[in-house]
């Protein structure tokens, strides 16, 4: 078993008009021991912006730690919220900066540029940066939330319509995955804000 696979779990992020969506499940293993059920793989940087970490927890939790570090220091020196784009090329030379020791972590990005704009993307645990207009997986159920968002995605989808596109997506990838699941949670991000949704999965 690979080590980013060690704990399970995945996102999905995908966008809309003017809206783009986060979503991970809650399970938290060890290998195939379910540890814990309120796993945290989403982390708010600031209202218009949400990074998404997969991989191995401890990595994800320093990770975390470390981006809000950075991006206080930018509000601080900039007066202003960094935006998505250059968020992303942070994140990037951040974990390439560790790449003969990386942290053992896949991030993905999602929200909103200054004109509403979503932006989205995705990397490799060296930084390779994997820009998309539509959606972006990571994870251990990588292949089959490519293949249940390639079914539901339209283009410009309101926030109503993305939140179901989305929850359906992740909720019939997770079936197909004994390591992740227990449960999901969803972020809608909007220009009047961010709507958080949890969803019940299967148990078993």
């Amino acid at each position: 078993m690979s080590i980013l696979e060690y704990n399970g779990g995945c996102v999905l992020a995908m966008a809309g008009k003017e809206c783009v969506a986060i979503a991970s499940d809650k399970r938290l293993g060890v290998q195939l021991t379910t540890v814990a059920m309120d796993a945290n793989r989403i982390f708010r940087m600031h209202d218009k912006l949400y990074l998404g970490l997969t991989g191995l927890m401890t990595d994800i939790q320093t990770l975390d730690q470390l981006f809000r570090f950075k991006l206080e220091l930018y509000a601080m020196r900039e007066n202003r919220l960094m935006k998505p784009k250059t968020f992303a090329s942070l994140v990037s030379s951040t974990l390439y900066s560790k790449r003969f020791a990386p942290y053992f972590s896949e991030p993905v990005i999602a929200g909103l540029d200054k004109d509403n704009k979503p932006y989205i993307c995705s990397m490799d645990l060296l930084g390779c940066v994997a820009e998309e207009t539509e959606f972006v997986v990571a994870g251990t159920c990588a292949e089959s939330l490519f293949g249940t968002c390639e079914t539901f995605y339209k283009k410009d989808l309101e926030p109503d319509e993305l939140f179901e596109t989305v929850s359906q997506a992740l909720l019939a990838a997770l079936d197909r995955d004994c390591i992740s699941g227990w449960g999901a949670v969803v972020h809608i991000i909007t220009k009047d804000g961010v709507q958080t949704k949890e969803l019940d999965g299967r148990m078993d």
